[in-house]
């Protein structure tokens, strides 16, 4: 299931080398990442090396001393000062043109094993391993940095170390690589390794994430254990890494799991800080640039991933210092990141990466013409910025063909991952039988959703102030399902990926703490203006009618445009929803203690005898006009009086008093029904 090794160009050569060096008793230097990958492959290589009883060193470069790929001084470093006369690179060195350069002039040879994309110029190593080495027959192409360091191994040792896949599944599904061909075998037969690993490190830090070994999943790697062997890295010397990796030592590699599990929870604070402070910055822009002094370069990539997600616009994130940028892209699948900028190299201190992802440093006097080389490419090349991948449905499912059996089934298709992606489901026509949020800061939303007999919990991540929302419309979800193992209960639950209104987006703001962006040219209703005649997609019911011919513009309105969305603000000038419409006992009470003056100054006491009556202000002016019209008081200047002649009528007579009752039904309705219902009832005729 595993391609031959030697299909690499220049695997015969590199494999011959090493021996040479084993043979001579070479010092080997094993320059890696500090990344998850790089991890793992140096830990793999050196594993391997000490099998055949190498002499070798590790070093993984500081992101904030050294940067990514070859190190000029490192490199000079290790062979003035260690007699290193070989270096072999894993995951990195395609771009160490100047640091490879030097070594090779200088009696040490270099054996780069990459995977990343290849400049236009290779830099001139011994050789290069590299699955799509332009010379190279390897007929899989998307080996992460540890999968391409696996072959090397595997070409050197001569047979296939098993024991060594619970690394390559690690750092393959951490760098999201393809989880296809070739891949798709390493990681599946490395997370079975991993169930089973005999490495104390990695048994620690499972330990400290509280995780069940046996139960290990690709989804657990990518949650919980390569995040927190990228937090070190991005935060402080990732070198400790390789001890976990590799060492026998139960305590110095505990100490090591505890350190790493404590920069990982240092690493959530920064990027929630930072996130925060990066949204205030976005702009109309294609290509967003976000830039601040003293931001945290480790997690600059983290946090634009996480702003591409929420705009669906490329981000680079960069820290500013003495008006040098220095930071990290995440891209968009329309838009080739490292292709647009790869031919201006000459902008930049440095840069490297992939499609939809790189890093780069450039001075910040050069951001204008970078920005101009972006809008060039997206011009003559006709790039729709607007593009988004299509979410796939699988199948439409319903509540009761879930089950723990179905989940196993599935499961014969896993690992999942990049290009092999969960089954995505359709469910429609639920009701949602509660709605709340949870998780920390209540960021996630937790629904309890009932079809026919069948109920199940569902679990929204990033949604949770949405709550009230799916409480008054039930969208179709795209789901995937997922096992809940709590307090030793094993049950089914839905993990939503999307959620689509059918027919008009209903969005909710009557809750002035939730905000949302408001397209500028949506129609506007209100008891003043809005006109039968839109063009916009969007419409914002800004008031809540306050009679009923206000109550018919808007229901032509709704029901002669097909809106997209429709935002419910209901803004209500005076809530006599609140006051109601007056009781027969408050008018009751109202007109026994007026009947008790000759006159009452209502202009200056109407406070007072609100008060008196426990009869709120504005339902109490609305009770004086309604005795006003019934002829039972008169009212000159301010002042009050009961006419005690008045002939008895019903309060039911009066116009003002039908027309309050109408305006508090209109009221409770738009103010405390849900949307869903306030836009079914528009819709009736």
């Amino acid at each position: 299931m595993l391609h031959d090794p030697f299909l690499f160009h220049g695997m015969q050569k590199a494999v011959k080398r090493i021996q040479d060096a084993v043979e001579k008793q070479e010092t080997i230097l094993i320059y890696g990442d500090y990344d998850a990958d790089g991890m793992t492959s140096a830990s793999i290589m050196k594993s391997a090396l000490d099998e055949i009883g190498a002499e070798s060193l590790v070093y993984l470069p500081n992101r904030f001393t050294d940067g990514y790929g070859p190190n000029l001084d490192v490199y000079k470093y290790f062979i003035d000062n260690e007699g290193v006369s070989l270096i072999i690179t894993v995951d990195n060195g395609v771009s160490g043109h100047a640091a490879i350069a030097h070594a090779q002039e200088n009696g040490c040879d270099v054996i780069v094993t990459d995977h990343h994309s290849l400049p236009q110029t290779l830099p001139d190593a011994y050789v290069i391993i590299h699955p799509e080495h332009p010379d190279g027959a390897y007929p899989f192409k998307a080996l992460a940095g540890c999968g391409v360091a696996f072959k090397v191994v595997c070409a050197l040792l001569e047979y296939i170390p098993s024991e060594m896949l619970d690394l390559v599944a690690i750092g393959t599904i951490a760098d999201m690589m393809s989880l296809t061909d070739e891949n798709r075998t390493l990681v599946k037969f490395g997370i079975e390794m991993l169930k089973h690993t005999e490495r104390v490190g990695l048994e620690a830090l499972i330990n400290i994430a509280d995780l069940d070994k046996q139960t290990i999943t690709e989804e657990t790697i990518g949650f919980q254990i390569a995040p927190r062997l990228n937090a070190l890295g991005r935060l402080d010397d990732p070198n400790p890494a390789i001890e976990l990796l590799t060492g026998w030592d139960e305590d110095e590699t505990r100490q090591i799991a505890e350190m790493i599990d404590a920069k990982n929870q240092e690493r959530k604070a920064l990027v929630a800080e930072m996130l925060l402070a990066s949204e205030k910055q976005l702009d109309d822009s294609p290509v967003q640039f976000i830039y601040q002094t003293g931001w945290h370069p480790g997690i600059l990539g983290i946090v634009a991933g996480q702003l591409v997600q929420k705009t669906g616009k490329p981000i680079v994130m960069l820290s500013e210092e003495d008006g040098v940028l220095k930071g990290s892209a995440r891209s968009i699948p329309a838009f080739n990141m490292f292709e647009a900028l790869s031919p201006h190299r000459d902008l930049f201190i440095s840069f490297g990466g992939h499609a939809q992802a790189a890093g780069m440093t450039f001075k910040l006097a050069q951001l204008p013409e970078i920005k101009s080389v972006i809008t060039e490419y997206i011009r003559d090349n006709q790039i729709d910025m607007s593009q988004k991948t299509p979410l796939l449905i699988d199948d439409v499912i319903n509540l009761d063909d879930v089950s723990l059996d179905t989940i196993k089934s599935l499961a014969k298709l896993a690992p999942f991952g990049q290009d092999n992606a969960k089954p995505v489901f359709e469910v429609k026509d639920y009701q949602v039988l509660q709605s709340r949020s949870m998780g920390q800061d209540n960021s996630h939303l937790k629904l309890k959703l009932q079809q026919d007999k069948t109920s199940l919990e569902a679990i929204y991540f990033g949604h949770g102030r949405d709550a009230l929302d799916f409480e008054q419309v039930a969208p179709d979800l795209a789901v995937t399902l997922s096992v809940n193992m709590w307090n030793g209960n094993t049950s089914v639950q839905l993990m939503i990926v999307d959620a689509k209104v059918c027919g008009s987006q209903l969005i909710d703001l009557r809750n002035k703490q939730k905000q949302t962006t408001i397209p500028s040219d949506a129609c506007i209703f209100t008891n003043q203006v809005s006109s039968e005649e839109t063009t916009s997609d969007s419409l914002v019911v800004e008031e809540t009618p306050t009679d009923i011919a206000a109550l018919e513009r808007l229901k032509v309105l709704v029901t002669t445009h097909d809106f997209n969305a429709i935002y419910f603000k209901n803004q209500i000038q005076a809530d006599y929803y609140l006051t109601g419409g007056g009781t027969r006992e408050q008018f009751a009470k109202f007109y026994r203690t007026i009947y008790q003056y000759p006159e009452f100054e209502v202009r200056y006491k109407l406070g007072s005898l609100s008060e008196f009556l426990h009869i709120p202000e504005i339902l109490l002016v609305k009770m004086i006009q309604i005795f006003q019209e019934l002829g039972f008081i008169t009212l000159a200047d301010g002042v009050m009086s009961v006419d005690k002649t008045a002939v008895k009528r019903d309060i039911a007579e009066s116009k003002i008093y039908q027309e309050l009752q109408e305006l508090v039904t209109l009221q409770s309705f738009f103010a405390l029904s849900p949307v869903g219902d306030i836009y079914k009832k528009l819709k009736e005729n």
